[in-house]
């Protein structure tokens, strides 16, 4: 059978443009029982990498539309292999016509992620970078963005490598000095031992430490907007929504369950969630409601909680206030264009921050979004440095920060070298896991199985 692959490089639909990638040995195989050029002198089998020819492509002898076929020669491609892309107009009649032509020719049906996979396994890219492929596709924010395309350029690799040179360097000396003492090894100092150990001990919880503000520009942030019926969360929805996504009416208890809208506030994706207004009710739907309510606050990564600037504060006020204490949470006194009533210093200890709007005149301004990022700590982040992007790649980095750690209690401890090179070795294994250089079949295949065909 052969290796070679075939499937769409772009989305499947109506557009203007439709992409057959087809990899392997015999690519250009399939592609020439597949692609006719225009210049029929042309041999489609011995075009060089990084050529193009324009024609048509043809399915059981019959010519089907115009097409140009993109060569990348192995090994100076995506996957490593020889690869042919073949450009026709999109729309799915002509997209199934090119890849039933393909599958006739003799290649295979690319499972999901499995050109990514086959450039990982040609040594064209690091594990970290290949899981960096599907967070550029999935990125939301510009800040995502910028933090995928860091780790595609290999940032983190690099990172993880120049820690698992130092140890190397260490473990290597410890071991020849203990293993061969007849062979007369330099001494290993203490010195180095405590620099090596110390400086992988940082970079590793400096890793470990970004990843909570690399998942919230990775994947958003959740944001509960609560308070009581009627204060404007609705209103302050829809503001930052841009349109009218929830209703908004003077009678108490409208929103009776969470309403959900995705906005980007400067380079953060919010997930807002609009919740029923909490309140003692003796409604059982508005009820059912209230809990859901309650429930989104206390699972929220920051919580909007809007007062009515209007009113005088009240025990159910108070009481709301509490359930944000300790939480990312920002006071918001809405309807400053009435007369205020509302007494905020009973309560401002309960919140990181305080706003004061008008949510029916609301815009995006500066200080609301330099506000919400103080609260969420990610004034300084800088998306560009080495970041930790999801949980495979967490677990493995805080393996080895705990097997450091161990190494270094050892020998402030003053136990044997052995004992620290073995603890070296257990945090080299996880780094070597990070990086993919000694990661199972088993998590190479759940890596790949999260990407879409065709990549």
């Amino acid at each position: 059978m052969s290796n070679c692959i075939a499937a769409m490089a772009t989305a499947p639909g109506k557009a203007s443009l439709c992409v057959v990638r087809i990899s392997g040995d015999d690519a250009y195989k399939v592609a020439k029982k597949v692609f006719v050029p225009i210049n029929k002198d042309k041999d489609v089998e011995k075009q060089k990498g990084y050529t193009a020819l324009f024609g048509h492509f043809c399915r059981k002898g019959k010519e089907i539309d115009q097409a140009v076929a993109l060569f990348f020669a192995a090994p100076k491609s995506y996957t490593g292999e020889n690869v042919v892309e073949i450009s026709c107009h999109g729309g799915m009649a002509i997209a199934n016509q090119l890849l039933k032509a393909c599958y006739e020719a003799g290649a295979q049906p690319a499972q999901a992620g499995e050109f990514t996979k086959r450039a990982f396994l040609n040594g064209k890219m690091s594990i970290t970078q290949a899981e960096a492929v599907i967070e550029m596709i999935n990125a939301t924010s510009s800040q995502a963005l910028t933090a995928a395309k860091s780790a595609l350029e290999g940032h983190l690799y690099q990172k993880a490598k120049a820690v698992r040179d130092d140890l190397l360097v260490l473990v290597g000396h410890i071991t020849a000095y203990t293993d061969f003492p007849e062979e007369a090894v330099e001494e290993v100092t203490d010195e180095e031992i405590d620099n090596i150990l110390k400086s992988a001990k940082a970079e590793l919880k400096r890793l470990i430490d970004g990843y909570d503000a690399g998942a919230k520009i990775k994947d958003g942030v959740k944001t509960a907007i609560v308070g009581k019926p009627n204060v404007g969360k609705s209103t302050l929805l829809n503001a930052l929504s841009g349109f009218e996504k929830a209703i908004v009416t003077e009678i108490a208890g409208t929103t009776r369950d969470v309403v959900e809208q995705e906005v980007i506030l400067g380079d953060v994706n919010l997930i807002l969630q609009d919740t029923a207004g909490i309140r003692e009710t003796d409604d059982i739907v508005e009820a059912m409601g209230i809990q859901r309510s309650i429930d989104r606050l206390t699972d929220a990564q920051l919580v909007f909680c809007v007062f009515d600037g209007s009113r005088e504060i009240g025990s159910e006020d108070i009481d709301l206030a509490k359930r944000c204490e300790g939480n990312n949470s920002i006071a918001i006194i809405n309807k400053q264009d009435l007369e205020q009533k509302f007494d905020i210093s009973r309560i401002e200890h309960c919140f990181k921050k305080v706003l004061y709007i008008t949510a029916k005149e609301f815009y995006m301004s500066k200080e609301f979004e330099q506000t919400v990022m103080e609260v969420l700590n990610l004034t300084h982040i800088d998306s560009q440095v080495a970041t930790v992007v999801n949980e495979r790649q967490f677990a493995a980095v805080r393996t080895a920060y705990a097997a450091i750690s161990d190494a270094y209690d050892a020998f402030l401890m003053g136990q044997s070298l052995d004992i620290v090179g073995v603890c070296i070795d257990d945090a080299l294994y996880a780094i070597y896991q990070l990086t993919g250089e000694n990661v199972s079949d088993e998590v190479v295949s759940e890596v790949f199985s999260k990407f879409c065909v065709g990549k």
